[in-house]
């Protein structure tokens, strides 16, 4: 029997329930249903709806509901559409004629956007915490590695050596600015839409702002008709959620190339690699290319969804069920990547020697000279071409460019510069890639990385 039944003649098509049921992939929201479920109870004591009795009763037969799923004793029922009714169903059959009160003053559409809000609430914080500790990862990579440098590439080309520390610092900053906007995104879904009905409230004497408050929501809505139709805070996390796994993509990418053995810069642990069913010398970076694999998934449920949500008019519209799915699923495979990456990152072993080879390109050292020159006087346009010379004519003619400029007028004063680690000690400017700048970028981000924690954990509690 469908909680519709009285206005209908024949029980939905087979085809229909197929089609609608949702009960296969929201049932995960039980808790929070529940959770909503009891406040709305709790509100509608206050407002004089319910006695302190019934209160009381349907208190604790939604906490035997709730048992009953935390323990694997919930039965479905086959009329059981979703877990909002599953669980209205069952709250009924222990309590009694009081159970069919609960639903007094609330639609499945206010109801539903209230549990939703709570579940994306929680799960902004797990995947904001989630980035935290790879940030926490990378940092003690920095660590453990305080002296190894590698180039710094542009267009994939030896560009200037860079501090390791640097270098997975500028990954710790990217993961920061995720953690800013899941914060972001938690304060806009943080306010209550219960209390909406339908699409236009109802005449009962209830108060959103009680209920708002007892889930520790910051605010009840404005307009019930936005509130029951509102899906942006759902497409506002698989953005971040989306973005968030490209960042993860681009730091797969690179352990993949770090791990080959053209590079050779990095091994990984044993226990976060694979091996290959053929060749027995295969060692596979496999959580580097999942984590890149992933980005394409995460990205398909944010355009899904936004795509789902471009045609609807006000308010409700039964396509909103199609949030759930990408939502859930975007956040289960971004948590699985962070966490695999986060060990992943604490199983390297950087190969020190390797990267501060290929760091220590003579090449390197030509914006070095081009600079020493301006040091000089010379205008940097006529000291970028002096340097290009220089590098043109060791191509050419297959010299090292080392003799090529010590070859040259007063070449001498160059030479120093094409000492192991020279030209990384010179980059000195703030936020630049040498060990002189390193502490105090260290300390900005360690300031900035511990206030998101803060705010993170204020937020959950």
């Amino acid at each position: 029997m469908t909680l519709w039944a009285g206005r209908f003649s024949a029980s939905m098509d087979q085809a229909l329930w197929d089609l609608s049921e949702s009960f296969s992939f929201d049932h995960v929201l039980y808790p929070f249903d529940i959770e909503g479920s009891k406040a709305h109870v709790r509100g509608l004591g206050l407002s004089g709806l319910l006695t302190e009795e019934e209160v009381a009763t349907l208190i604790t037969t939604l906490d035997e509901v709730r048992s009953e799923f935390d323990e694997g004793r919930f039965e479905r029922r086959a009329s059981d559409e979703d877990i909002h009714m599953a669980i209205e169903r069952r709250a009924t059959e222990l309590a009694g004629p009081v159970g069919a009160k609960i639903h007094t003053a609330r639609s499945r559409n206010d109801q539903v956007a209230t549990t939703l809000r709570l579940f994306t609430r929680a799960a902004l914080t797990e995947v904001a915490n989630a980035t935290l500790a790879l940030i926490d990862a990378l940092l003690e990579v920095a660590d453990a590695n305080p002296d190894a440098y590698l180039p710094g590439y542009t267009h994939l080309q030896r560009a200037q050596p860079v501090l390791l520390s640097h270098h997975v610092a500028a990954h710790a900053v990217t993961l920061s600015r995720d953690v800013e906007r899941l914060i972001d995104a938690y304060r806009r879904t943080n306010r209550s839409p219960l209390g909406a009905g339908a699409v236009a409230g109802t005449s009962l004497p209830i108060q959103p702002a009680v209920t708002a408050e007892l889930l520790g929501f910051d605010d009840h809505f404005i307009n019930s008709m936005d509130a029951v139709s509102d899906r942006d805070f759902v497409a506002e996390t698989l953005f971040d959620i989306a973005l968030l796994g490209v960042h993860l993509s681009r730091m797969g990418e690179e352990l993949v190339l770090w791990t080959s053995a053209e590079f050779h810069f990095a091994t990984l642990g044993d226990e976060f690699t694979t091996g290959s069913s053929m060749l027995p010398q295969k060692k596979n970076s496999d959580v580097a290319e999942l984590a890149r694999g992933k980005s394409g998934r995460l990205v398909g449920n944010l355009t899904g969804l936004l795509v789902m949500l471009k045609g609807l008019p006000l308010s409700y519209n039964r396509d909103l069920q199609e949030d759930k799915e990408p939502l859930f699923d975007s956040v289960r495979q971004v948590l699985l990547v962070l966490a695999a990456l986060k060990g992943a990152y604490g199983s390297l072993v950087f190969n020190a020697d390797t990267a501060a080879a290929a760091a220590d390109d003579e090449l390197l050292v030509a914006i070095d000279i081009a600079e020493v020159l301006v040091g000089e006087g010379v205008p940097f346009r006529q000291a970028h071409e002096v340097a290009g010379s220089f590098v043109g004519q060791a191509v050419r003619e297959s010299r090292s460019l080392r003799d090529v400029v010590a070859a040259s007028e007063n070449g001498e004063r160059f030479l120093f510069l094409f000492e192991p680690g020279a030209a990384l000690a010179r980059r000195q400017s703030p936020g630049a890639s040498g060990p002189i700048t390193n502490s105090e970028q260290r300390e900005r981000l360690t300031a900035v990385v511990n206030n998101l924690r803060g705010v993170v954990a204020a937020q959950a509690h």
